[in-house]
């Protein structure tokens, strides 16, 4: 379910990642190492991330690290 909150959160492109010689995903967020995917996580996300656009591989990212939001947050209506 998309709404304004995926644009905006493409747009902050908060998130990085690198591949290293050995096949090891390193993700960043805002410049700051945040996970580290070897193995089966490291293959799984690149097939993930490979041929999407800026949206889909920030939120791809932000689901291996676990630092997204998940909707389910209620605001105050409180004064």
């Amino acid at each position: 379910m998309a709404d304004e909150r995926d644009g905006a959160f493409a747009e902050d492109n908060a998130f990085s990642y690198r591949v290293l010689k050995d096949g090891t995903v390193r993700i960043a967020h805002r410049g700051t190492v945040v996970t580290t995917l070897a193995g089966k996580d490291a293959s799984r996300f690149l097939a993930r991330v490979d041929g999407t656009d800026s949206t889909g591989a920030q939120m791809a990212m932000a689901k291996a690290t676990g630092n997204f939001k998940r909707g389910n947050e209620r605001r105050s209506t409180r004064p």
